[in-house]
């Protein structure tokens, strides 16, 4: 009965994701977009943890200043392979607010490895106000809420161009060729020479562009490799059952005839 109940509630899982996946596609860009090749596509992909740490410092240094990662504590950074020690010393990087003291005031305290990565503004009004009046999103689920997925946010970040002759763009607004109507009011934030990378890898354009898509494909779907691997163990579970049946069966029919 238990496996059984696995078994079943593995298959509303994955029925509830094909859902959602459905869903993203049909909300899909406008604009056709390049597939890239990355590691954690397919059935057996999984993340490139040397990609998504090199992301999370792209991220770090250049996205952080006005987008949120709500869905995300500190701790959650040991998946991708840092230490406890070193996630601590991100996490005290960044102040919290601390509970009510005895005057009912709050004060900030470092943040510690269980504590959300902190918003970059106070409320939406503020953050409205630093970007001209547009609301930067939260880029914990980015990934998974803009349809084509990886493809489109790496599309998105190399998409930036000189503004075509003949095409007029709004006050504040950068020529995109993935976005939507072309008109992006996010300016250009990766260039290709913004982040030094620690471990020596080409600091290009498209090389920041393709590790903080990494990493914020793994903060959408942190249990995308354990997910895997249990459909992969429930169909493979199903194959030897069948098997089994159909054995039965024959052992079954040739008693009785």
């Amino acid at each position: 009965m238990r496996i059984a109940s696995t078994v079943l509630g593995a298959a509303v899982v994955a029925a509830s994701l094909l859902g959602s996946a459905t869903a993203a596609i049909a909300a899909g860009p406008s604009i056709p977009v390049p597939s890239q090749n990355w590691s954690f596509s397919g059935v057996f992909g999984t993340f490139d943890r040397a990609a998504a740490q090199r992301g999370f410092q792209v991220y770090k240094e250049i996205c952080a200043g006005c987008h949120s990662l709500d869905y995300i504590h500190f701790r959650n950074l040991a998946d991708l392979g840092f230490s406890e020690a070193e996630v601590k010393a991100i996490a005290a990087e960044y102040d919290v607010p601390a509970a009510p003291n005895e005057e009912g005031e709050i004060e900030d305290r470092p943040a510690r490895p269980s504590d959300r990565w902190p918003n970059p503004f106070p409320n939406a009004n503020a953050a409205r106000a630093a970007n001209g009046g547009a609301l930067p999103p939260d880029l914990s689920l980015i990934v998974e809420a803009r349809g084509g997925g990886a493809d489109y946010l790496y599309a998105l970040l190399t998409g930036y161009d000189e503004v075509p002759e003949g095409t007029e763009v709004g006050e504040g607004m950068s020529y995109n060729t993935y976005y939507p109507g072309h008109q992006i009011a996010m300016a250009q934030p990766l260039y290709g020479d913004d982040v030094e990378y620690a471990d020596g890898t080409a600091a290009t354009l498209e090389q920041h562009a393709a590790d903080v898509t990494t990493f914020l494909t793994w903060a959408a779907e942190p249990n995308l490799e354990q997910r895997r691997q249990m459909g992969v163990t429930v169909i493979l579970f199903l194959l030897v059952l069948t098997g089994l049946l159909y054995a039965s069966k024959r052992k079954i029919w040739s008693d009785l005839h």
